[in-house]
């Protein structure tokens, strides 16, 4: 499996799992929750050795089958996960108040049945509570030793300066691919001149970049896709011409249409590592082939332009999720 490094010291596989879907966002689960534990251990005899998950996933449970998959081969992977939420049956809206990080940090490491996460995000940046607060609470976790690296979610470049100058931050994760580009606009240089890994997740735009998706694709109503305004099938009509085209160019390179868009990613810098989600270890092992596909540099060039080519239609969040990015 090829490898890459998040921040100066955090070796990865260069695709890892994105584990959310595993418990919520996509619909009714095909596999009972000992089928997934059997998909997150084969993904590691795959190769993959960064798994990504979240308290809000479920919430909890995502953890807690993450942490039951991994525990026998804890030193052989990396886990993410991240904090930032109030969870509870009347609780909505961002929380990252040092005591609330403190609790959270404490329980995902009983549910992840393990004693340090290698990699803590906070999932979306607070207004209400100063990056440097949030930067200092999680350097006090690592020095003792509860956490191994920091990570932000959705964060602009002023945030991204301003926690890294109080401790660095190993890795940035937000929303990139092949329709969803606004990383580019400063995000990705900034973490190059700092030395901050880039971890992009819906890599395969939930689904769409890979090919199987047309306006007939029903979504069930425990699908996040129901709701997001680049999933109705107006938008799917008119953004099919992307995908027409990163369809031909698979063929001729002999890969799927979603090997094409990951590989597309690991082409754009050396410390980008792409979590695709997926429910079926056939989808994992296809992703894996990512890596050994050759783009020539016309290729990505080609890759490059067609989101302003031939436009992408829809937002990538309805309102009541859009409040919660960085801005």
């Amino acid at each position: 499996m090829h490898t890459r490094t998040l921040g100066s010291d955090l070796p990865v596989s260069a695709l890892g799992l994105g584990c959310m879907g595993m418990s919520q966002s996509y619909g009714p689960n095909p596999g009972s929750r000992e089928e997934m534990v059997g998909v997150l251990r084969d993904a590691v005899d795959a190769g993959v050795t960064l798994f990504d998950t979240a308290e809000v996933y479920g919430p909890f449970v995502n953890e807690e089958l993450v942490g039951e998959a991994l525990e026998p081969v804890r030193d052989d992977v990396v886990i993410a996960t991240k904090f930032g939420w109030r969870i509870g049956a009347d609780a909505r809206g961002l929380d990252s108040r040092p005591e609330h990080i403190r609790e959270v940090v404490d329980a995902s490491l009983r549910r992840l049945r393990t004693d340090h996460i290698d990699l803590l995000y906070q999932h979306r940046v607070d207004p209400d509570v100063p990056i440097e607060e949030v930067a200092g609470t999680v350097a006090e976790l690592i020095a003792a030793g509860k956490v191994g690296h920091f990570g932000l979610s959705e964060a602009t470049v002023a945030t991204i300066r301003r926690a890294h100058a109080v401790h660095p931050v190993t890795a940035v994760q937000s929303e990139y691919s092949l329709w969803t580009r606004e990383p580019e606009d400063g995000v990705l240089a900034v973490c190059d001149e700092l030395g901050i890994g880039f971890v992009p997740f819906s890599p395969l735009g939930r689904g769409f970049l890979t090919g199987t998706m047309d306006t007939t694709t029903a979504f069930t109503a425990d699908d996040m896709r129901a709701g997001l305004p680049r999933f109705t099938p107006e938008s799917i009509a008119a953004n099919a011409a992307l995908v027409r085209h990163v369809t031909a160019l698979a063929a001729d390179r002999h890969a799927t249409v979603g090997q094409i868009a990951l590989a597309w990613l690991l082409a754009q810098r050396p410390f980008i590592v792409p979590i695709p989600g997926t429910r079926r270890i056939s989808r994992i092992r296809e992703n894996l082939g990512a890596p050994a596909v050759a783009l020539s540099a016309d290729d990505i060039a080609d890759l490059n332009g067609l989101a302003d080519r031939f436009g992408v239609t829809g937002e990538r969040y309805n309102p009541s999720q859009a409040q919660y990015v960085d801005r």
